[in-house]
């Protein structure tokens, strides 16, 4: 297919040498405007319609995120650049929304597009950008949400909602307060990355546990957790672990 896309960026340079990548790496990317001012690129995007936006998210007047906002529905598949920024770039990956980190890697280019383009067959961008606008207006880590893939669609889960994520086979099934456990085909490597901070621990290679949910330490190396789940702690772990509970 196709994919219909304007380019956004205040930085004269990185837009061209984005184009240019883009020109050569992906040959279904059809470049139909850039710009380097928010304000034009938001017209440009209510005008042409595009396909698929890349959007750095420090500009000035209006930064990337509040680009999208301007936006009721907005219903076209988003790839933000960024240099490092960890607030940012955690927003993102709560919302399984591309990002890009500055100087443009090729592969992770390329990544980006053909995870956009499946993202646009499955029409599934709106939720996302929707999700993410909602997350970006709360503050504390445990009550924004987590997008899930499932069999059945998208899944939209609360942090604080999820108990223990367990490792099985390459997917991992999420354990929550309330409901049955979720299967993603995701490894638990991926959920150890998204939901990294004070409030998520590795337990194990295969458990990632919330700290939140601790009914229990066992001196034989386990923790019990609330609904009474047995969870085993390595043995090189247990010292790190008991210092990351006291602290």
């Amino acid at each position: 297919m196709t994919i219909k896309t304007i380019l956004i960026d205040d930085e004269r340079k990185a837009l061209a040498i984005l184009k240019n990548k883009l020109e050569r790496l992906c040959p279904n990317v059809e470049i139909i405007a850039t710009s380097q001012n928010p304000k034009e690129g938001i017209k440009l995007i209510k005008t042409l319609k595009p396909d698929l936006v890349f959007l750095d998210i420090a500009m000035p007047e209006l930064n990337g995120f509040e680009v999208l906002k301007q936006f009721e529905n907005p219903d076209f598949e988003v790839v933000f650049a960024t240099a490092f920024d960890s607030y940012a770039i955690e927003a993102i990956k709560h919302c399984a929304i591309g990002y890009l980190v500055k100087p443009v890697d090729n592969k992770d280019l390329v990544d980006a597009v053909a995870n956009a383009e499946k993202n646009i067959e499955e029409k599934s961008s709106l939720q996302k950008n929707r999700q993410l606008i909602e997350n970006l207006g709360i503050q504390t880590f445990q009550k924004k949400k987590i997008i899930i893939p499932s069999v059945d669609g998208l899944e939209f889960i609360k942090i604080e909602n999820i108990i223990h994520c367990k490792g099985e086979d390459g997917y991992t099934k999420i354990y929550l307060k309330e409901g049955k456990p979720l299967l993603s085909s995701n490894s638990i490597g991926h959920f150890h990355k998204l939901l990294e901070s004070s409030d998520f621990y590795l337990v194990h290679k295969s458990h990632l546990i919330n700290l939140n949910y601790i009914e229990k330490y066992l001196n034989e190396g386990y923790v019990i957790l609330t609904g009474k789940a047995k969870i085993p702690v390595s043995r090189n772990r247990r010292q790190q672990f008991l210092e990351q509970l006291k602290s």
